[in-house]
């Protein structure tokens, strides 16, 4: 998240490319969907997730957009620190001509350097994607400080609502399979937090006991630097297939055998709110996109690629919430979807799948823990970090981690409603990332970069071009704050 200017790495064909930003999209997020779209009623929520990802798809064309803008702008400092070179490498022989090429250019001068031209032949694309710029330094270039700043707080609390998910995800489905009752007769049975689990240990208590083991095990991971490896990144791959393919198919088995149970209503307004959240954060991927894209080989048709990706998603989540909705009791759906198929020997009487399942994000979710917690690290970092200057070492390595560590985890131990907190993340910090911050770095760039490009055409500008479509997503965005936090404010008040 944070950073500055990257290799781009190993590139890799635009089918891989769709692949990655499939299996970066599609995560802990989806789990908890069909509960929202549960609650939400199904003619709802698909008009909604059908219209939030038109949003997202929009503002993923603002950001790589804005990547291509950021190389234009870096090629253009380099003309500039050449033009230095060439001035001072030449002003032993002649003083006159020192003093006119030492002159500063105009703004308006094009982008593309004398260098580069040569090398290229004169066909050097301005607006190539060739080196990785993460969202923190295009911030940087196209922001004000106070922009900085105000990104760096949204992408601090996004990833904080990030660690306090997964913190929390990784318990409930420890605490559920050691507590639950998987004797194939507990299809109907709605636990609560009181009920006891061993002996007179609560299944509240035991939630907080593996928490503890959570936190002692991978919060350690923060004081250091960690990075998923590629076979890592392939075995979590497989198993999110493996148990998604797995619930898809056990559900429609179901339903096509006339014994799904679900009956959700057509449209419910209350669950709008949370709904909205939920799909927000299931379509996340705005602040990964500079490692994602940069790296494909062939990015003539990027922007058919994304499209693609969206139409696939938006259909995996359709399917996989329907499903869900009409084979189980909307009151019996749990906020992590796997866990409905722990407890219910009616969809699935193999006990081995069933742990499978019921234990399938302790296992992807616990890989991507040290990484976030890491990455919220470095914003922290990067955010008082000024020209020059260095951090103590008890600062660098133990406040920072501490202060990245203890808030999401004081907020697993309060709460386990993993809804709500996909949700309240999903609506404010969500909002943020993929609709404010795109569409803000999207419009500065197109005015920082306007008098330099000599009429070069962004081959990566987006389909939405009209500065239209960037207000429409400023304004869609804060009517969403406003509708959500007064949907908060009345339901606490009626109560």
């Amino acid at each position: 998240m944070a950073g500055g200017i990257t290799e781009r790495g190993e590139p890799y064909s635009p089918f891989v490319g769709l692949v990655y930003m499939f299996n970066l999209i599609v995560g802990t997020g989806a789990l908890t969907m069909p509960k929202a779209f549960a609650t939400a009623g199904w003619a709802v929520s698909i008009a909604l997730i059908s219209f939030l990802g038109f949003m997202s798809y929009m503002t993923t064309t603002f950001v790589i957009e804005a990547m291509a803008a950021a190389n234009a702008q870096l090629r253009w400092k380099r003309r500039k620190q050449e033009e230095v070179e060439d001035s001072d490498s030449s002003s032993e022989d002649s003083g006159d001509d020192a003093v006119i090429r030492g002159r500063p250019e105009p703004e308006t001068k094009p982008i593309l350097s004398h260098r580069e031209s040569q090398r290229s032949g004169g066909q050097v694309d301005h607006f190539e994607i060739v080196e990785r710029v993460e969202m923190g330094q295009m911030a940087s270039m196209f922001f004000n400080k106070v922009g900085v700043n105000m990104f760096y707080i949204c992408i601090i609390v996004y990833l904080y609502g990030d660690m306090a998910i997964y913190a929390a995800a990784v318990p409930i489905s420890l605490m559920e399979v050691a507590c639950g009752n998987h004797s194939c007769s507990a299809g109907s049975v709605k636990y609560n937090d009181t009920d006891p689990c061993w002996g007179s240990v609560t299944r509240k208590d035991a939630y907080r006991v593996f928490l503890s083991v959570f936190t002692l095990l991978l919060g350690p991971f923060t004081f250091f630097n960690a990075q998923k490896t590629k076979y890592l990144q392939i075995l979590t791959s497989l198993m999110r297939w493996i148990a998604f393919t797995m619930m898809i198919v056990l559900a429609l088995l179901r339903i096509g055998k006339g014994a799904g149970e679900g009956r959700p209503p057509v449209a419910s307004l209350s669950g709008v709110p949370n709904l909205f959240g939920v799909c927000v954060y299931s379509f996340m991927c705005q602040h990964s996109l500079p490692s994602l894209v940069t790296p494909i080989s062939e990015k003539r048709r990027v922007g058919a690629l994304v499209l693609a990706d969206y139409v696939l998603i938006l259909g995996f989540y359709v399917l996989l919430s329907f499903t869900a909705i009409f084979c189980f009791d909307s009151s019996l759906l749990h906020d992590m979807y796997t866990l409905n198929f722990t407890d219910n020997c009616h969809v699935l009487d193999v006990p081995a799948l069933r742990y499978f399942l019921g234990l399938f994000p302790v296992f992807t979710i616990s890989t991507n823990f040290p990484i976030i917690a890491v990455t919220l690290r470095n914003n922290w970092k990067t955010l008082f970090h000024r020209d020059g200057g260095t951090y103590p070492w008890v600062v660098d390595r133990v406040a920072f981690p501490l202060i990245t560590l203890v808030p999401p985890i004081v907020v697993a131990f309060c709460t386990h409603n993993l809804e709500s907190l996909v949700g309240i993340t999903g609506s404010y910090a969500g909002t943020g990332i993929q609709y404010v911050v795109p569409a803000c770095l999207v419009l500065c760039s197109r005015r920082h970069l306007e008098p330099a490009a000599a009429g070069a055409a962004n081959k990566h500008r987006s389909p939405f071009g009209h500065a239209f479509w960037v207000w429409f997503v400023l304004v869609w965005a804060a009517s969403c704050l406003i509708f959500v936090t007064a949907n908060i404010i009345l339901t606490d008040v009626q109560k």
